[in-house]
């Protein structure tokens, strides 16, 4: 495309790139995202997720350079400290930082104020139970602060590599309503609704984005994460990308197809009122009022 020399080969579309024209791709497919999906209306006052790691640290900046072209959008960022010895304290300096130079406001949120104990303390005797644990919890803090600020949308940074491993794990687990769920639309407007602008951007493109804006942080990774599926999922995905480019993209394409052929016959469950707490659920209690059962909280 030009004379510069390449930072990134991009296997599935056999493109080499310079940094500006990179940084150009990146910035216009996310918009084109954004536009296409119909993510982010006027008006609206966009939550963003950030935890300080390098996919929701490339999304507000993204987002903040798209800005101009999104009327009357407002952003604020959410950070949620789960209280992980040795991790979470040197992300969440990371997004306090970040934020500092961007001036956008930012909210924390923790563990220990929503649910009485840090994640540590909650785990104890639990730790393979993790993942599970903590994604219930964190989604449910994310509500709380999105609600606080007066979010009308949740951002978060799942990119292309996040949402194929999902889509193979629901494949592997035989979930097909978990498989085409939307999170956007499946809560029947009783959550604020979620978005993930980085849905088509693989975690290559991301941290070559991040060296290039020189954001880029050396942070440690949740000690957690040697308990879960996805771990494993993303190693045999990751291989499969490799040896064939594009595999990622046509998982994608895959969920779109059965999405398609699926809408109109998959009877979803009415939300209603959790029966101990109030919050909207699809059963008589939620996920979280079951978890503080098990968890005795």
């Amino acid at each position: 495309m030009c004379v510069e020399p390449a930072v990134i080969y991009l296997r599935y579309a056999k493109r080499h790139l310079c940094r500006a024209h990179l940084i150009e791709d990146i910035e216009q497919r996310v918009l084109s995202t954004v536009e296409n999906k119909k993510l982010i209306s006027t008006g609206d006052r966009i939550a963003v997720a950030l935890s300080g790691g390098k996919d929701s640290t490339a999304l507000l900046i993204l987002l903040c350079r798209l800005l101009p072209a999104l009327k009357d959008v407002s952003l604020v960022a959410i950070t949620i400290d789960e209280g992980i010895t040795s991790y979470r304290e040197d992300t969440v300096h990371s997004a306090e930082d970040l934020t500092r130079r961007l001036g956008i406001e930012h909210h924390c949120i923790s563990f220990t104020e929503q649910f009485g104990d840090p994640l540590d303390d909650l785990l104890k005797g639990r730790e393979s139970q993790a993942c599970s644990i903590c994604g219930i919890l964190r989604k449910k803090a994310l509500n709380i602060g999105a609600h606080r600020v007066g979010a009308t949308k949740l951002a978060t940074g799942h990119n292309l590599d996040d949402e194929a491993q999902s889509v193979l794990m629901n494949v592997l687990r035989g979930d097909l309503p978990r498989l085409v769920r939307n999170s956007g639309n499946d809560s029947q407007s009783a959550f604020i609704q979620r978005i993930k602008p980085l849905a088509y951007i693989s975690e290559k493109e991301i941290a070559t984005y991040l060296i290039l804006n020189d954001a880029w942080k050396n942070l440690p990774e949740c000690p957690y994460t040697r308990y879960a599926l996805r771990r494993e999922v993303r190693t045999m995905l990751t291989t499969l990308e490799y040896r064939y480019p594009g595999t990622m993209l046509r998982l994608m394409e895959s969920k779109r197809k059965i999405e398609y052929y699926c809408a109109g016959s998959m009877v979803c469950e009415p939300i209603r009122g959790c029966r101990e707490c109030g919050d909207p659920c699809s059963g008589d209690i939620c996920q979280v009022c079951l978890l503080r059962r098990s968890l005795g909280l």
